[in-house]
């Protein structure tokens, strides 16, 4: 049974950083690309990062050269390093992962077939 438990969230102040951790279990970890989403009250659920088998990584625009998505294969567990954290951060961050080893498009929640319950982000100004 495939399960994702994401930790790691909680309240910062702009300009802080904070790092999640998902911990997967089964054949998903190395077998099949991984993602950071979040969802703020209101909008609707938008990917934040990826990760393939091989490494290969995708960032949102919005994100990029201040979150890192990384996975320590021993452990089986995604992380997300978010740095110089905004305001508009704020949201209820997910893990997931789809059914292969392609990374799909960001915007492409579709693929993504097993999802964490979510770790809440907020972050003040």
């Amino acid at each position: 049974q495939v399960q994702l438990v994401e930790s790691g969230g909680g309240s910062v102040q702009s300009g802080g950083s904070l790092r999640l951790s998902c911990a997967a279990s089964g054949y998903i970890f190395s077998s099949c690309c991984m993602g950071w989403f979040r969802q703020a009250p209101g909008k609707e659920r938008e990917g934040v990062a990826s990760i393939d088998t091989g490494g290969v990584t995708k960032y949102a625009d919005s994100v990029k050269d201040r979150f890192t998505i990384s996975k320590d294969n021993a452990k089986n567990t995604l992380y997300l390093q978010m740095n110089s954290l905004k305001p508009e951060d704020t949201a209820m961050y997910y893990c997931a992962a789809t059914q292969g080893w392609w990374c799909p498009a960001l915007a492409r929640t579709g693929p993504y077939k097993y999802w964490g319950q979510g770790t809440q982000v907020a972050v003040s100004s």
